[in-house]
């Protein structure tokens, strides 16, 4: 079954055109989130060893591999469509494992599920198949005697300091979470597949139960993972911007009517429009510090390795954000994006560059620019500024994109934040969107 995958893979991309606790914990989920490191020379197995966790069966029932298939009016179809298969090629092994070359051949739960994300909508189901069984497999977060604890996933797998392979970090991120829900959805919708919408509805429970938190007066928000990381205190919450995504709340409440997912999007706008008035130029942060007696957003304190500035992370505030508004017509959304961007859009007209990392006095911190903050901003600028969106794509996202990859070929992050960034929202059928 696995050589017949490779070579059905590459038969499809032949037929083509040539185009991511209190210390230590919190410290190491902020570090596989906010990017890669170093590219690992020594090559990831295959398989799993015998010491790691079974490697993933593969088995008759999965479907067949097939060229990824985006509507004929999509916009940059051909590009989307080709870097899937360079990306399915390059970054996901014939066992569903989607590696991150530059962090030590690791694996993540945000890796598995962007993989799911772009497969469902790109209509390839076997690579959704295959990454989802492989973090089934290998992602269960297991207790002291080897029983499961929940449904949600260890975020970080690679090898340990005795050189073993399996989970090193067995703490979820919810983000991945969401969505590998989100995708579990909608696949369960595009393909028929109730066993999908089943274990959604299972994984929603545990999420619920696990990643959100009430504040005294009832208001739940989203966690970025364990209470024990990320409450370090009771009257104090550290949350990540990034990882609110209300159109994932909202097809959540239309599935899992047991608990009020639809409370999360009216949290989710407030953190991210009260938390951007920390920015003197109202940018969002990575990550950004709650009081739960007052209500008020401060920065999260200079000690911890946890930073409160607009960068890596905070960009994919831009694509969640647009898809609130894409998918499901959001006036919150539409104002956030509009007030928000305001200091990147004049950074654009006076310099046309915008760099990479913001301190919240609105000073850039590095000289570089980024290509993943600009596929983030895209989809944004395309609902509130097309003019501009077309500016990014032909000045700053097409020039850094070479027969498939982006930037660089063992970048993972940015070959995701690309790909989910160009996707336009339109490409999920609107019937996927409706219970």
């Amino acid at each position: 079954m696995l050589v017949l995958v490779r070579v059905l893979r590459l038969m499809a991309f032949a037929k083509k055109p040539r185009w991511f606790l209190k210390s230590v914990t919190t410290t190491t989920i902020l570090l596989g989130l906010a990017g890669c490191i170093s590219i690992s020379s020594t090559p990831p197995p295959e398989t799993a060893s015998p010491e790691a966790p079974e490697a993933s069966p593969q088995t008759s029932a999965l479907p067949v591999a097939s060229s990824p298939s985006l509507p004929e009016a999509t916009a940059n179809r051909e590009l989307l469509e080709e870097s899937w298969l360079i990306y399915r090629d390059k970054f996901i092994q014939e066992d569903g494992r989607v590696i991150d070359f530059e962090a030590s051949d690791r694996s993540t739960s945000e890796g598995q599920a962007y993989a799911m994300l772009r497969a469902v909508i790109l209509d390839d189901p076997t690579t959704f198949a295959l990454t989802l069984d492989w973090a089934e497999k290998n992602l269960k977060r297991v207790g002291a005697k080897g029983e499961p604890t929940d449904q949600l996933w260890a975020w970080k797998w690679g090898k340990n300091q005795a050189g073993k392979w399996g989970p090193i970090d067995k703490n979820f991120a919810s983000d991945a979470d969401v969505d590998a829900v989100t995708a579990l959805i909608l696949a369960s919708r595009r393909w028929n597949r109730p066993e999908y919408l089943e274990l959604a509805r299972t994984k929603l429970n545990d999420l619920w139960k696990f990643s959100t938190i009430a504040e005294p007066k009832g208001k739940r928000y989203l966690l970025p993972g364990p209470v024990e990381a990320f409450v370090p205190s009771p009257s104090t919450l550290y949350l990540n911007p990034s990882y609110l995504a209300p159109y994932a709340f909202r097809l959540f409440a239309q599935v899992d009517p047991d608990h009020d997912w639809l409370s999360l999007v009216d949290s989710s706008y407030e953190v991210l429009e009260k938390s951007s008035q920390v920015s003197t130029v109202g940018l969002p942060s990575d990550w950004i510090a709650l009081d739960t007696k007052t209500g008020k957003f401060q920065p999260i304190p200079s000690s911890s390795q946890l930073q409160s500035v607009y960068s890596f992370d905070a960009y994919r505030v831009w694509w969640r954000v647009a898809w609130d508004s894409a998918l499901f017509q959001s006036p919150e959304a539409d104002r956030y994006l509009r007030t928000a961007t305001k200091h990147l859009q004049t950074q654009l007209r006076s310099s046309s560059r915008i760099p990479a990392r913001i301190n919240l006095q609105g000073k850039p911190t590095v000289n570089y620019e980024a290509t993943s903050q600009y596929a983030m901003l895209y989809p944004a600028f395309q609902l509130i500024d097309p003019d501009t969106a077309e500016q990014l794509l032909e000045q700053k996202l097409l020039p850094r994109y070479n027969q498939g990859i982006w930037d660089d070929e063992s970048a993972y992050y940015i070959q995701n934040l690309a790909g989910l960034g160009l996707l336009p929202p339109t490409a999920i059928q609107p019937q996927l969107l409706q219970p």
